[in-house]
């Protein structure tokens, strides 16, 4: 399939003379882009194709596009993706319950259409012959697809995290994306009369159709180089001094390089620096970065190696303290119970912190042979030099005679 380009009468006047010219309206609006991001979108721009930007959470890809919008003063429209999402949410769906109110409220008229019919078959061909008056755009509800397609004036749309919604989706999607037009069944094709800008981002969770990137212009947003991300908490005002704001800059990039189940995104290191900000803080240091650390860190596990790894990131020559290393703490004390930053010792057997989250592991070790003495169980458990106890034996006559006292009901046990 070969996809046409958009007619030349259909693409509205150009809203940037260059990737320069983008760079500044976006630096105008907060937004820092690199020269590869501002060709880009320029590119985007002149030919009137999507866009689609994937990398991972938290590195610009839906402020790009509230940002075009802003930049070019178009209305943005967004589609939020979901698992299970289907075309009604996408594209169009019928107001059915305005369907039957005019219905009900023109009841009598239609008695007037139908009195001097003969038959149920001249009945039927009359009322088809009315179908029109009920599929019409005015009983349409349109979704964003078809409110960018329809929009007299050219918007921005954004279909945003397209890898969370489900590849049925995807094919709703190719006309959008190849013509920037709708079919409705019931009425006809709708299409636009100004091409919109499109952009679709993807957190990467699973790969897109081969027929949807062929749509698409393709960007890779990766996190910023420091001096970039610099510049753009700079852009963010966020009460920071501008030394604490580098130093940030590097202990984040630091703490990216982590095994952490999920990176800090630039938006929570803006997040970092404006609560320190609010905290008063002008010099770093591990005692308030680890306070806080939660701002960028969103689990458990990543808030612990966060914590273990700061003294490190702000100086490389100090000795961690124990109070960062472990939070936890413990009332009464448990014998052979001993903690090291390398891992935790239970009675001879050692868990390390890779492996906190192993159930299996944790299980096993509870059930180790000598966690019990032998009368834990109200009967003498034998030795590792004895042998074990022969099963209990049943005579024939015990079932039976058991059996006969329960016939009558339930067994009655003694008061």
């Amino acid at each position: 399939m070969t996809v046409q380009p958009v007619p030349a009468d259909r693409v509205s006047a150009p809203d940037f003379d260059g990737p320069d010219d983008v760079a500044r309206a976006f630096a105008e609006h907060g937004y820092i882009a690199d020269r590869r991001l501002a060709t880009t979108t320029f590119v985007m721009s002149r030919l009137a194709k999507p866009l689609l930007l994937e990398g991972p959470a938290g590195v610009g890809k839906t402020e790009l596009a509230k940002t075009l919008a802003a930049a070019t003063g178009r209305r943005l429209l967004r589609l939020q993706c979901y698992e299970g999402q289907d075309e009604t949410k996408a594209l169009y769906e019928w107001d059915y319950g305005k369907q039957l109110l005019y219905t009900q409220i023109l009841r009598d008229k239609a008695a007037e259409l139908l009195e001097d019919t003969a038959t149920l078959e001249d009945a039927v061909d009359r009322i088809a012959g009315a179908d029109s008056a009920f599929f019409n755009e005015r009983f349409l509800a349109p979704r964003p697809l078809l409110e960018a397609v329809r929009s007299e004036e050219p918007v921005v749309l954004l279909v945003d995290e397209v890898d969370r919604a489900d590849e049925a989706l995807e094919a709703v999607l190719l006309e959008m994306l190849a013509e920037y037009q709708v079919s409705v069944p019931e009425i006809g094709t709708f299409v636009a009369k100004a091409p919109p800008y499109v952009v679709l981002t993807s957190n990467n969770t699973r790969d897109l159709s081969a027929a949807l990137k062929r749509r698409c212009l393709h960007l890779f947003l990766e996190y910023p180089d420091a001096d970039r991300e610099l510049e753009i908490l700079r852009s963010k005002d966020t009460g920071l001094a501008d030394t604490a704001a580098q130093r940030l800059v590097q202990i984040v990039r630091g703490l990216r390089g982590l095994d952490l189940r999920k990176a800090p995104s630039i938006s929570e290191t803006i997040d970092w620096a404006r609560t320190l900000a609010v905290l008063g803080v002008s010099e770093l240091d591990a005692e308030i970065l680890g306070d806080t650390v939660s701002v960028v860190a969103k689990y458990e596990r990543d808030v612990q190696r966060s914590r273990e790894a700061l003294p490190r990131l702000i100086d490389p020559n100090t000795t961690v303290p124990e109070s960062l290393g472990h939070d936890h703490a413990h009332g009464p004390t448990h014998p052979g119970h001993t903690h090291s930053h390398g891992a935790h010792t239970h009675g001879g057997h050692t868990h390390d912190h890779d492996h906190e989250d192993d159930g299996r592991r944790v299980r096993a070790a509870k059930d180790a042979p000598g966690r019990h003495d032998r009368n834990y169980y109200g009967q003498q458990a034998p030795t590792e030099t004895e042998a074990p106890a022969a099963p209990r034996q049943v005579r024939a006559g015990q079932g039976a005679r058991s059996f006969a006292a329960n016939r009558g009901g339930a067994r009655r046990r003694p008061v």
